[in-house]
């Protein structure tokens, strides 16, 4: 049980560094995850192209396209899980990052404390601008631009892939109608 002895000796500081390892190891698992359902996917294509399974009887599409629909569910719910914990992480790194020992003060673009006397210079108004001001967005550390772009580049491959095929499928519908 904890006790406000033991609560009041933590800060908040430690607590979001002591689970810094777990959030950086959740972005790894995220790549692993996508990477390896990407690897599935692929595999799957392959063999559908190159070794023609369904005529061996043993190939059940069906059953294929379930359980390739089961596995993205189940990414999906992974990634999802994974970034929560690098989302949460992240807002309480942001909190403690900016009052320090749990404390109110002043952070430029979000709190400021006045009194009676600044309200009334200001002509009794309340607008937060006139008090805060306003700070320049910061950058998202979690954005992996090379792990973007290798998804992009392997949407892309497919989506030409899906048009080259769907090209012919067209060609061929056109020189059946004698167009």
């Amino acid at each position: 049980m904890w006790t406000g002895a033991v609560l009041a000796s933590v800060q908040p500081e430690d607590l979001t560094e002591s689970i810094r390892p777990l959030t950086e190891s959740t972005r790894t698992r995220t790549k692993e995850a996508k990477g390896l359902y990407r690897t599935a996917t692929r595999l799957i294509a392959t063999l559908e192209k190159k070794c023609d399974p369904k005529t061996s009887g043993k190939w059940v599409s069906r059953e294929v396209n379930r359980a390739l629909k089961a596995a993205d569910q189940a990414r999906e719910r992974l990634v999802e899980r994974l970034e929560l914990v690098r989302y949460l992480w992240r807002q309480a790194d942001w909190l403690t990052s900016r009052f320090p020992n749990a404390e109110l003060r002043d952070v430029p673009g979000l709190v400021k404390l006045v009194d009676r006397a600044e309200i009334e210079a200001n002509d009794w108004s309340l607008t937060p601008g006139r008090y805060v001001g306003v700070v320049p967005e910061e950058e998202d550390e979690d954005f992996d631009f090379e792990e973007t772009m290798r998804t992009i580049h392997a949407e892309l491959e497919e989506l030409n892939e899906e048009a080259v095929a769907l090209a012919a499928r067209i060609r061929r519908n056109f020189e059946e109608l004698g167009i």
